[in-house]
């Protein structure tokens, strides 16, 4: 699952629960997901969250090794319906990588597609990370508090050499 709201942990706690097998990946949740996962009697070793990304595209590079790690080759893609398309065109660039099956599972709001733009956006920075391993993300002035220097290493868990 992909952070983003409340909505979306509800519905991931719901799916977790028809699925009962399945180990629930949440990449940057809110801090009421333990709650929300609690109350829905999902037990948390079931559960594994990486508080790592800094926006879309770093919710997929920061993840897959860890999918790589567990043997994981098809995952239940979960996200907002507009947040969607966005989120499979980056999921089929950097999951396809590296043999991931996507299945995209949506959660319905109200809210309008994302543009376009975003969309392209996002899958240049995913193919960039495909073949530098960096993402770009340093150049989001949002992310100025971090130290620009080594930013695209601390956000993916690089390691300086």
């Amino acid at each position: 699952m992909l952070g983003g709201g409340r909505d979306r942990e509800r519905f991931t706690a719901e799916f977790a629960q028809k699925h009962p097998s399945l180990p629930i990946w949440i990449s940057v949740g809110s801090r009421k997901a333990p709650e929300i996962f609690a109350n829905a009697a999902i037990n948390p070793t079931r559960i594994h969250y990486d508080d790592r990304a800094t926006d879309t595209v770093t919710n997929f590079t920061t993840i897959i090794e860890p999918f790589q790690d567990n043997n994981l080759d098809h995952v239940y893609l979960i996200t907002s319906d507009f947040h969607m398309r966005r989120s499979r065109a980056i999921a089929t660039v950097v999951f396809g990588s590296r043999g991931i099956i996507v299945t995209p599972v949506a959660v319905p709001s109200k809210r309008e597609a994302e543009k376009n733009t975003r969309i392209a956006r996002d899958v240049v920075r995913s193919l960039l990370w495909v073949f530098t391993k960096r993402t770009g993300a340093s150049l989001n002035p949002s992310l100025s508090w971090l130290p620009n220097k080594r930013l695209d290493r601390a956000i993916e868990g690089l390691s300086q050499d």
